[in-house]
């Protein structure tokens, strides 16, 4: 254990405004929201940070095209009010964090010729929505145009360039927790909430285990956040296990594909009336996402038939590339409701019981305002008086000038930690595998300042190679525990056990 571990744990013991227990996305923009408000916050995750779905996103920062066209169908004004927020947000939270976040330019090519006005039509209005904060303007291309750009597309009238955001997810995540522990809060991964403390029979705090070291200590605070995503209706009867669900989790399962791209491609038609993504992702190709009802378990795998399906959908465009295949991995959409999971909407909801105030549903782009929103009901509701909110201008961890950087690995470094890329170099630069961007800094990096404490926390969600390649990813973990090994304390039969977990672990991420 490090003795920044070490020194969170201690400080647990003291008493809170706000305990968040889950820290994805939705939790870590709740602990980042209350702690720049002024409140003494503290976060608990059973896993790592980002652990859940939060780190197996499409890694996109949008509005939601596919979305729009079911607000529009269908009229919906709650999915046409999420498309308009998340439009406007997007470009919100690629300020915060601009070295993880950028402009994406994506092509919808166009094959037959109702095609051209629908869809031109329809992305004009995905620019006019997102008013003042879009990120470019969306034109035609030519045939000509789009087979520069594809190849391998069929013959098409043209297609319809459009911008969106593209972002690393699992390092945005963890940069909000980074962010939130330097200006005082607390934030513990590994560290599960087994139940509630009650004064008065409301929920005033949770018990919380180390899975780390098998401890236990009581939590105390005035209010308590069920952050836990896909998992927030099991958090949820831990109080009570007679309460119906909230959520119909949806399972989202995504492919790593050697297919270099520089332009995002969306495609329109699949026989289940979606939309798949294929992006340009760590100088490969992610291809994504099903939709399928699913049940909550803490760590999804890719189903076969979700593999098959994400592979016979992109044939007709791309030709086979089921040969191509070097990562994939599942996440859970924790959607409100009952119903066919593709209608649902990605709004989000608060709801108070005893005490415990669940906040689930939204999506990635959307995390900011639904931390304002639970901060400003829990606040209302406890008659806080906060400061407004800054959280819409405050800058993230690593926000900086770029520092200067060797060629080959600097790019994924700045990507990574931003002004302080030159501090990581600093701790190693020597590579963790022949010919690949990773360096033993990083793992060093990863322990000491980012609360890493599993060799697949450090592949997965501070270096993200796990992500892009299962492989290489089993090839480093020998040495990636052989780096954690002496910075944490572990001897040889410790490293060994924690090496067969990070190999059974590896399929799924988690």
């Amino acid at each position: 254990m490090t003795p920044e571990r070490a020194a969170l744990w201690e400080r647990l013991g003291e008493e809170f405004d706000l305990l968040v227990i889950g820290g994805g996305a939705t939790g870590a923009g709740v602990l980042w929201e209350a702690t720049l408000r002024g409140l003494k916050a503290a976060l608990v995750e059973a896993g790592d940070f980002a652990s859940g779905t939060s780190s197996r996103s499409t890694k996109l920062l949008h509005g939601g095209v596919r979305y729009l066209e079911l607000a529009l169908r269908r009229l919906d004004r709650r999915q046409l009010r999420l498309v308009v927020d998340a439009l406007r947000e997007r470009k919100v939270v690629m300020g915060l964090a601009p070295h993880l976040a950028r402009p994406l330019r994506l092509l919808t090519p166009l094959f037959r010729p109702l095609e051209v006005p629908y869809y031109w039509t329809g992305l004009r209005l995905y620019d006019l929505l997102a008013g003042g904060r879009r990120l470019g303007a969306s034109r035609y291309a030519s045939p000509r145009e789009v087979r520069a750009l594809f190849p391998d597309l069929p013959p098409t009238l043209g297609g319809v360039l459009y911008w969106d955001g593209q972002f690393l997810d699992y390092r945005l995540n963890l940069a909000l927790v980074l962010s939130a522990l330097a200006r005082g809060a607390v934030a513990l991964n590994h560290a599960e909430a087994t139940g509630f403390l009650l004064r008065g029979g409301r929920v005033q705090g949770a018990v919380v285990r180390d899975r780390l070291m098998g401890r236990e200590r009581e939590v105390w605070a005035k209010a308590v956040v069920n952050a836990a995503g896909p998992q927030a209706d099991r958090v949820r009867r831990l109080l009570d296990p007679a309460l119906p669900p909230l959520l119909t989790p949806s399972s989202g399962a995504h492919l790593v594909l050697d297919y270099p791209l520089e332009v995002g491609l969306l495609l329109p038609r699949t026989r289940d009336g979606r939309v798949l993504f294929l992006l340009p992702y760590g100088g490969r190709a992610l291809l994504g996402t099903t939709d399928l009802p699913a049940p909550p378990t803490p760590c999804p795998l890719p189903q076969e038939a979700e593999v098959q399906y994400l592979l016979e959908e992109v044939r007709p465009y791309l030709g086979d590339l089921s040969g191509r295949v070097r990562a994939a991995w599942s996440g859970l959409r924790p959607l409100v409701g009952q119903g066919e999971t593709r209608f649902l909407v990605r709004d989000h909801l608060v709801r108070e019981e005893r005490g415990l105030y669940t906040l689930v549903g939204g999506k990635w782009t959307t995390f900011r305002l639904m931390a304002l929103d639970l901060v400003e009901r829990v606040a209302a509701d406890l008659g806080w008086r906060l400061p407004p909110s800054s959280s819409h201008r405050t800058p993230l961890l690593g926000v900086g000038p770029r520092p200067p950087l060797p060629e080959g690995v600097g790019e994924r470094l700045y990507a990574h930690y931003g002004a302080l890329a030159a501090q990581v170099l600093a701790l190693g630069e020597r590579p963790l595998l022949p010919g690949r961007p990773y360096l033993e800094g990083e793992v060093v990096w990863a322990v000491r300042r980012e609360l890493a404490a599993k060799p697949l926390d450090v592949l997965a969600r501070r270096l993200g190679l796990a992500f892009l390649d299962g492989e290489a990813a089993a090839e480093a973990l020998p040495r990636v525990a052989h780096l954690m090994a002496p910075l944490l304390g572990w001897n040889e039969e410790k490293k060994e056990a924690l090496l067969e977990e990070a190999r059974r672990a590896l399929p799924g991420l988690c």
